[in-house]
């Protein structure tokens, strides 16, 4: 008896029910759903993103570009970007140029931690959203996305310990390379790397140059410092790209299987073939796709929050993945653009 009154009972609710969900669905569903769309798109569609890389044509900066852009043209957004082409002057140029045409937001990739400080400072006094992306300056921003250098050289250090510190029996020799000195992805490693090598007393750092984030330079710094020190254990290099260079100097002279060649970097296809190649012993990826997704989070919350430029300071960390060659494959290298 109880049964059938709750069945009959269920189907008189589901009666009186059928008109509601009718006039939901007609009205093109729930009234929340509707208020909170309208509410993004108040925010988002119609703003104008620029962005300004060190340079485009190389992975790292090339896929940071593709997410947002792809993310923003979804979203409403004018994406706009210029190219210094690894020029300096070029890229103050461009900031300022910029900077006067006040975008809604800016996404800054920092040569230096002083180049650019001025007109970011200016951008934000003017309204404008300030992003900074893997390497900031010393000026901070409404936002910053990218690796924390300091963890990076740390974890980097650590792994070297391992192949060449105390108890392994290796001679301890060590080579930096690091990418331009007054970047900040290059003052931070540092220190995160001697802060641990320090610590072990059979580490001696024979080398520790500048290659300018270029794999040529690394390539004839590493060259000279295995012919001085032909029982060098480990090589560090800060980019990927940059140390492929100084890995084919090893290779070059004969002692790939014996010096453990490690570097940091975006986590591209070529990066994976550097290890999977046997170039690179283990690779740090930061995960440039990642960032993407992270800068374009970055300039919604900035948005969406309404306040003025330069009133926060975020943070968007990118945790470090280690590639060797059980796992240098699949999604853990993106893929390069196709050339047309």
């Amino acid at each position: 008896m109880n049964r059938k009154f709750w069945t009959i009972a269920a189907a008189a609710a589901a009666l009186v029910a059928l008109p509601m969900l009718a006039a939901a669905q007609e009205e093109g569903g729930t009234k929340t759903a509707r208020e909170l769309r309208a509410s993004y798109d108040k925010s988002l569609q119609g703003k104008t993103i620029a962005y300004l890389p060190i340079a485009l044509g190389v992975p790292l900066s090339d896929e940071w570009g593709r997410v947002v852009q792809e993310e923003a043209e979804w979203r409403g957004m004018k994406f706009i970007v210029r190219d210094p082409n690894n020029n300096p002057s070029a890229m103050q140029q461009a900031l300022t140029a910029l900077v006067d045409q006040k975008p809604d937001v800016l996404i800054v990739q920092n040569p230096s931690v002083t180049l650019l400080m001025k007109d970011l400072k200016r951008a934000e006094s003017q309204g404008t959203h300030v992003i900074q992306i893997n390497m900031s300056s010393n000026y901070k921003s409404g936002a910053f996305v990218g690796a924390d250098w300091r963890e990076i050289g740390k974890m980097l250090a650590t792994e070297v310990v391992k192949a060449c510190g105390t108890g392994t029996g290796k001679s301890g020799k060590v080579q930096i390379v690091q990418g331009e000195l007054t970047a900040a992805a290059s003052v931070d490693q540092v220190g995160g790397i001697m802060e641990v090598l320090n610590k072990d007393t059979n580490i001696k750092v024979v080398s520790n140059q500048a290659a300018n984030w270029d794999a040529n330079t690394a390539l004839n710094i590493t060259a000279t410092v295995i012919q001085q020190h032909p029982d060098l254990c480990a090589s560090i290099g800060f980019w990927g790209i940059m140390e492929s260079g100084a890995a084919q100097a090893i290779r070059n002279a004969g002692k790939i299987d014996d010096v453990k060649v490690f570097a940091s970097g975006e986590g591209s296809s070529l990066d994976c073939d550097q290890v999977n190649s046997g170039n690179f012993y283990k690779f740090l990826s930061y995960k440039a796709t990642e960032q993407g997704h992270d800068l374009m989070f970055a300039a919604e919350t900035l948005l969406m929050l309404g306040d003025k430029p330069g009133t926060r300071n975020l943070e968007f960390y990118t945790r470090p993945v280690w590639l060797d060659k059980t796992n240098a494959s699949g999604a853990n290298c993106f893929a390069l653009p196709k050339k047309s």
